[in-house]
């Protein structure tokens, strides 16, 4: 039996499984009959209404077709929202919203900022004030859908967090002493639970030069998802060439990362340097 980690039930794409298994059992329809009416597999009609997938335009479109105006629910909206979360930059949305919450294990790189799921709420807004002609406004539901997406840690069966961070990261000044102290506290008081390792990379590692990213493994033998930076929009894919660049470059980056308890005391020490 499939193994599915808990997920946000605000979640759209949640809302979009639940209400498409809700019309069809009203419905009477089997799974089989909304796959052929749809033009896919009962498996994927059964990933979509576990959340586990993530609805297209099309599936939208021909859910409504299907169902009508059923208790007011429109496919279509409900798909723009899983697209449109407020709080986070519109090519972010599908990761922060639809990949995240059915993590089974996440592996991250950044030579530049300690990743957004270890930030604390201050150093997380330092970042996001000094972005360019960012409104006050802004910043707030930044910040705000930062925290949002930390929750997956307090679920039930969070998963796994294999952080590879650069050394540089634990000395670069962002938002003082104050800020950092506390940001780094929060790195270690995160790597005592069960699930979470941060190793810290050596400087002189010239293979994670080229920019942060993360892969996702997801459950129910999904394909492994990539996300890799660029000054203006992370490139969100499965493609299974770029999948396996990046896991090649995670695998050069990580010979050069300090044991974990070693990595845990140049954080301990990096904190001293601040106070």
């Amino acid at each position: 039996m499939d193994v599915v980690p808990s997920l946000n039930p605000e979640s759209p794409r949640v809302r979009f499984g639940a209400e498409m298994r809700r019309l069809r059992e009203v419905a009477e329809l089997s799974q089989a009959a909304v796959a052929a009416r749809l033009g896919c597999t009962q498996t994927q009609v059964c990933r979509l209404e576990k959340a586990t997938r993530t609805p297209s335009r099309s599936d939208a479109e021909r859910l409504d077709l299907l169902f009508g105006a059923s208790g007011g629910i429109s496919f279509a909206r409900l798909y723009e929202r899983i697209v449109t979360q407020p709080g986070s930059p519109p090519w972010f949305r599908n990761w922060a919203e639809e990949i995240e919450p059915s993590l089974l294990v996440l592996r991250s790189w950044d030579p530049l900022l300690v990743p957004g799921l270890l930030q604390t709420e201050a150093y997380a807004r330092h970042i996001f004030s000094h972005g360019p002609q960012i409104a006050p406004e802004e910043v707030d539901e930044r910040v705000e859908a930062r925290m949002r997406r930390q929750r997956i840690l307090d679920r039930k069966e969070p998963p796994m967090l294999l952080i590879l961070l650069d050394e540089g990261v634990l000395f670069r000044s962002l938002g003082g002493p104050e800020v950092m102290c506390e940001q780094l506290d929060h790195l270690l008081k995160k790597a005592q639970r069960p699930g979470v390792f941060i190793q810290v990379v050596d400087r002189e590692c010239v293979a994670g030069l080229a920019g942060a990213f993360m892969i996702a493994e997801l459950p129910n033998d999904q394909p492994d998802v990539v996300s890799s930076d660029s000054p203006t929009q992370a490139h969100i894919t499965t493609d299974r060439d770029v999948v396996a660049s990046i896991w090649r470059r995670y695998e050069a980056i990580r010979l050069w990362a300090y044991p974990e308890r070693v990595s845990l005391q140049k954080i301990e020490e990096a904190r001293r340097a601040w106070i």
